[in-house]
């Protein structure tokens, strides 16, 4: 099937360790703001966004045999395996025309974390961790008015438990790498989107001193 995006780049520039694709992980917990600021991140500095869940639901969308096997395992209440994941994240990188990445909301557990490493053999340049309390991202997710049918209260509270169980791992993981940028995601949009910058534009000064 399709080649990794290590081998499609191999082939197209003969060098891999010149243009392996940047990546960074986008992780915060429901209701930190992160997708805005992923959209904003696009805008200022070229990098193509990419959702594991959007990514997930549009497989599912398309009617393919893949996306009937997904559909199904999420009826049943069971997780998709992160090689289907990674396999749609890659094809979505090889497709995009880009080298440089946010992956937004993955991996979400350790398990992830090890597979993306170990069938991309793409580490993330870094992680960017939108950090907020409890009680601000459930007022934030009480407030939006999206017609999500998961914004209730019970709902919301089991999603931030889930992802404090599952992500925070993850987190801590590559922050015993020293990979790890935290955000104080309580603050304004246009605050938070001030500390990105700063942390995006001090890695391009980095690069460009290399």
């Amino acid at each position: 099937m399709g080649t990794s995006v290590d081998a499609a780049i191999k082939e197209e520039n003969g060098n891999v360790a010149e243009k392996k694709p940047i990546v960074v992980f986008v992780l915060g917990g429901p209701g930190s703001g992160k997708g805005t600021q992923c959209a904003n991140i696009v805008q200022h500095f070229g990098y193509t966004h990419l959702s594991a869940g959007d990514l997930l639901r549009a497989e599912i969308k398309s009617g393919s045999e893949n996306g009937t096997m997904i559909q199904e395992m999420i009826k049943e209440g069971k997780i998709v395996p992160s090689e289907v994941t990674i396999k749609l994240l890659q094809k979505a990188m090889q497709e995009s025309g880009n080298d440089k990445f946010l992956i937004d909301g993955f991996p979400r557990n350790e398990e992830n974390r090890a597979a993306f490493e170990s069938i991309t053999k793409i580490e993330p340049e870094f992680v960017l961790f939108f950090d907020c309390s409890e009680e601000e991202m459930e007022r934030r997710l009480l407030n939006r008015n999206q017609g999500r049918v998961d914004d209730n209260i019970e709902t919301i509270r089991k999603r931030f438990k889930v992802f404090l169980e599952s992500s925070i791992p993850v987190v801590e993981y590559y922050d015993s790498k020293g990979k790890v940028r935290k955000i104080d995601a309580a603050k304004s949009v246009e605050e938070v989107f001030e500390a990105v910058k700063a942390i995006f534009t001090q890695k391009y000064e980095k690069a460009a001193a290399v």
